[in-house]
């Protein structure tokens, strides 16, 4: 029997994280899903997981707190041995009214930095020994950074968030010079998503402007988290020679305004 190959996923309970959770379990991985407050929600994803064969792990993290971070990797660590995949897909955001720069709270700036930047390198500078220890037993480990594509362009997304994002753009070239050749590090920047997360986002206009933004889509819909789990996994398994780079995943729309 072919060992199964191990990952790790933050943020991994909902959303493009939970999608990230199984398609990785379906290729036969193991995976550790770490989460930070939705505990229900982790259970679940991870209990099906499991239907697909795999090991999970359940681990609750703030990944913005550096001690939390390295005692959980820790904890991954002497469960599996080494990690094969890391996806960095912990995430957050803050309130605002768009366009007025005042109705922003700095504490919730800080949060969505501490969270969605600092949290992403702690996450990764935990995980590269046991990434290393995949490289040395002559796996291939790779990187998955969740950006966004209001990272790449304005939008009305919260700045935070946006300016987040694209300090996550940076971070995976950073990471990807630092880490080569041992570890590919790549981000994937989806679009406007189907489901809760833009749901917040967008409240009431939800239907009319995601209907408006599958219009103008050349793929003539929005994007799925299994749309994007399935390019993250296609990163983590595949495209052996590609490192550093951000993938859009939005149907064409921004190639075509």
């Amino acid at each position: 029997m072919i060992p199964r190959k191990k990952a790790l996923v933050t943020g991994g309970a909902t959303g493009i994280g939970r999608a990230a959770v199984l398609a990785l379990a379906r290729s036969g991985f193991d995976v550790a899903l770490v989460y930070g407050s939705s505990a229900d929600a982790a259970e679940a994803t991870a209990a099906e997981a499991r239907t697909l064969g795999a090991e999970v792990l359940t681990l609750r993290c703030d990944v913005a707190d550096d001690d939390a971070v390295r005692a959980t990797l820790a904890a991954v660590g002497a469960a599996f041995g080494h990690l094969d995949a890391l996806v960095n897909n912990a995430g957050t955001t803050a309130k605002w009214k768009v366009k007025d720069l005042d109705s922003l709270d700095m504490a919730e700036w800080d949060r969505t930095f501490a969270v969605n930047v600092r949290g992403t390198f702690q996450v990764s500078r935990a995980a590269v020994p046991w990434l290393k220890k995949s490289r040395a037993q002559g796996g291939e480990p790779a990187i998955v950074n969740t950006a966004s594509i209001v990272g790449l362009r304005p939008g009305p997304q919260p700045p935070p968030y946006a300016a987040s994002k694209a300090a996550i753009v940076n971070l995976t070239k950073t990471l990807a010079w630092n880490l080569g050749p041992d570890i590919r590090v790549n981000a994937v920047a989806p679009g406007w998503m189907e489901g809760d997360w833009m749901e917040r986002m967008l409240g009431e206009k939800y239907d009319a402007l995601m209907g408006a933004r599958a219009k103008a889509t050349p793929l003539r819909r929005c994007v799925t988290a299994d749309d994007v789990a399935e390019v993250m996994l296609n990163l983590l398994t595949a495209n052996r020679f590609v490192t550093g780079e951000v993938v859009v995943i939005d149907g064409g729309f921004t190639s075509s305004t």
